[in-house]
């Protein structure tokens, strides 16, 4: 393994990402290249191309018309915003182009294969497992344990990000891909946020596919579209998440098992969400709150220094001032209205003897703590040991943040 530069503060960039954008650039403005649109119309005609004359179909199947209202609109908010706020370099907006731009295919994608394959929007799910937490406050460990569990599922990355492939060796290489990609032009993303294509891994994907706000928020600078999309109803988002859920779930033959998810941004949303799974079991990660905010704002900062030359630090730590009071707000009146099984995990009980916690965690939560379920949590933890998220400890160290 190759050992990556020093990241000496927030807002470092490497140096394969300084010349991949210089090089955009130079060639968007010699016509080497075409600089790509971020223009949803754009972005629209280009997806529509792969479906012919079934694109309608495949915009409208399985889902209502506030459904497909509603995508359209964010897709055309979340535009609007990146191109008058988010200040991208040509690197930033051509990985801005390639999300948007596989947002709007996996839209397609997937109502291509509901129209041809309904049976999937019908597959019955065990109650789910909902980790809910701020992000850096622990989910990630509580998720991976508790999907070590072979009496639980789980999404890996490659569902997360590539639901609309079917071919499950197909979603496996793209996403190794693309993990190489991001990993060399942000040598230090791994220590942030440990990823492999197959791994366990949060559903942020399936509701980014829908454009909820959180994935794009995280790396660039889009108040308008945040705030706009807080304020709005993310009920269309989550259906469209069940619509994934269940596919991945039949797909995968795995629907029986309660699937453990987790996404930071359930916090802001959770009535909805249980709305949608009221039977599910919720697992509350608690962390120090300043020590949350400064590993968000590392994360962040590490996100947007990529995409974006005009960086402001304190702008990005007034965003996650923000975003965890917001969060902090919606879970404890989501919770006060709560009755179903609910188990709370620290971040420093995890440090002191996992086992023990994640015990008592299964006994409120009215699960058996297998010896099977224990002997795969502690191959993951005896892997865990050496990864790379380590590093990310020493480097808000060097920056004077601690912790």
């Amino acid at each position: 393994m190759i050992k990556p530069p020093l990241r000496d503060h927030p807002l470092a960039r490497s140096p394969l990402a300084d010349r991949a954008s210089a090089f955009l650039g130079r060639a968007w403005d010699r016509g080497w290249l075409p600089e790509p649109s971020l223009d949803p119309d754009e972005l629209w005609q280009a997806a529509r191309k792969r479906h012919g004359p079934r694109a309608d179909t495949a915009e409208h199947a399985g889902r209502s018309a506030e459904d497909v209202s509603d995508f359209r609109e964010r897709l055309e908010r979340l535009a609007a915003s990146v191109r008058d706020e988010a200040a991208l370099n040509p690197l930033g907006k051509t990985m801005a182009w390639g999300q948007l731009s596989r947002a709007v295919s996996n839209r397609l994608a997937l109502g291509a294969l509901w129209a041809e394959r309904p049976a999937l929007l019908e597959t019955a799910l065990a109650p789910p497992i909902l980790v809910i937490g701020h992000m850096r406050s622990g989910t990630t460990r509580i998720h991976r344990l508790l999907a070590a569990d072979p009496a639980h599922a789980h999404t890996r990355y490659c569902d997360a990000f590539h639901p609309a492939e079917t071919s499950i060796w197909a979603r496996r290489a793209k996403s190794a891909a693309e993990l190489a990609m991001l990993g060399a032009l942000n040598p230090w993303l791994q220590a942030i946020h440990p990823m492999g294509a197959s791994a366990p891994e949060e559903e942020l994907g399936w509701i980014s596919a829908a454009l909820h706000h959180s994935i794009y928020e995280t790396q660039w600078h889009i108040r308008s579209f945040s705030a706009w999309s807080e304020a709005r109803d993310p009920a269309p988002i989550y259906r469209e998440f069940a619509r994934i859920l269940g596919t991945d779930a039949a797909l995968r033959g795995n629907a029986s098992l309660p699937r453990v998810m987790k996404v930071p941004a359930f916090a802001e949303d959770l009535p909805v969400l249980l709305d949608r799974f009221p039977e599910a079991r919720v697992v509350i990660a608690e962390r120090d709150l300043e020590a949350v905010h400064r590993s968000a704002v590392s994360l962040s900062a590490n996100q947007m220094a990529v995409q974006s030359d005009e960086c402001d630090l304190a702008r990005i730590e007034a965003l996650w001032h923000h975003k965890i009071a917001l969060r902090e707000k919606r879970l404890a009146s989501a919770l006060a209205d709560w009755s179903g099984k609910t188990a709370r995990l620290s971040f420093a009980s995890l440090n002191e003897d996992w086992e023990s916690a994640i015990a008592s965690a299964y006994g409120q939560l009215g699960l058996d703590f297998t010896p099977r379920a224990l002997a795969a949590m502690r191959a993951q933890m005896a892997a865990s040991a050496t990864g790379r998220h380590r590093d990310h400890a020493a480097q808000l160290a060097r920056f004077g943040t601690g912790g």
